[in-house]
């Protein structure tokens, strides 16, 4: 099967912020998404994004997709017959973020013998949830701080591919609740989850935000993850407050930089407070307490 690669080159930052339209926003999403600097030492050397595609993408729409971070249109080819998903991320290797590593089956023989790390296979089968976008691995980064304050309840909103509910499962030994609105991101989380010795903690299911029956009978939750988009974080911040309890703690990813007053505000205003933050010029990970 004829695979595509859409490619643009520019700032890192523009990028970044293409990335997650073409993966969170454009549908159906581009297959796999890989962002590399060129081969130029020079800190403004420009950097290069490029998506993979199943079908020819339109060239036209993916130009609007990206208007707003200032891109121009991308250069489109078509590629050979080999699977170009694993290969755009089977050089990612493994990330270490605090005690856990994520990595795949192609680098499980670079793994450290350490019992005190903590492992996650997650093969390179999709672009997001590998652990390697700045956002996934700051959540594991900021849980691993916290690893000594374990919550009864566990729930990941928008899971992708349940990294975050995986690794609070490995972690806490608690049960977790995942859920995503895109069917198939479901069922590549709950391979990932068997994959990983999970299944018996974390139960993953299709539901879009907090109307479900299975994730309302077990709120209020002492933990939430929601590695999302900027405004659905927004949109979810009074639902967000129903369904944490009392000291519980949200820990919030996904939004951008320029984004981050307008997330404060909504969840300040939901009642929750700011306990910590992870800064980083395009991503910055928030943790909040409801009072």
């Amino acid at each position: 099967m004829t695979t595509f690669k859409a490619v643009w080159t520019g700032a890192e930052t523009a990028l970044n912020g293409a990335s997650v339209l073409l993966t969170d926003v454009l549908w159906p999403p581009a297959n796999a998404v890989s962002l590399s600097k060129g081969d130029d030492a020079r800190a403004d050397a420009a950097w290069k994004l490029e998506a993979y595609f199943e079908e020819r993408p339109d060239a036209a729409a993916l130009t609007a997709l990206v208007a707003d971070t200032g891109l121009c249109a991308p250069e489109i080819e078509a590629l050979p017959d080999i699977d170009w998903v694993a290969h755009a991320l089977e050089g990612l290797g493994v990330v270490e973020a605090g005690r856990f590593l994520l990595y795949g089956a192609h680098d499980a023989d670079k793994l450290p013998d350490d019992d005190a790390r903590i492992a996650i296979r997650i093969d390179a089968n999709q672009a997001f949830g590998t652990g390697h976008h700045p956002t996934t691995a700051r959540c594991l980064t900021l849980l691993d701080r916290l690893g000594g304050i374990a919550p009864h309840s566990v729930f990941d909103l928008g899971c992708g591919s349940a990294v975050l509910a995986i690794a609070a499962a490995k972690l806490w030994d608690v049960e977790v609740i995942a859920s995503d609105i895109d069917e198939r991101s479901v069922e590549i989380a709950q391979e990932n989850i068997a994959l990983n010795g999970a299944a018996d903690l974390v139960n993953a299911i299709v539901a879009d935000g907090f109307g479900d029956p299975r994730i309302r009978v077990r709120a209020p939750f002492d933990f939430i993850f929601a590695n999302i988009l900027a405004g659905p974080l927004v949109e979810f911040a009074p639902a967000m407050a129903e369904h944490t309890a009392p000291r519980g703690r949200v820990l919030l990813a996904g939004l951008m930089a320029e984004q981050e007053a307008d997330v404060r505000a909504a969840y300040e205003a939901a009642g929750f407070r700011l306990l910590n933050r992870l800064d980083h010029s395009v991503w910055p990970v928030l943790l909040f307490v409801r009072l």
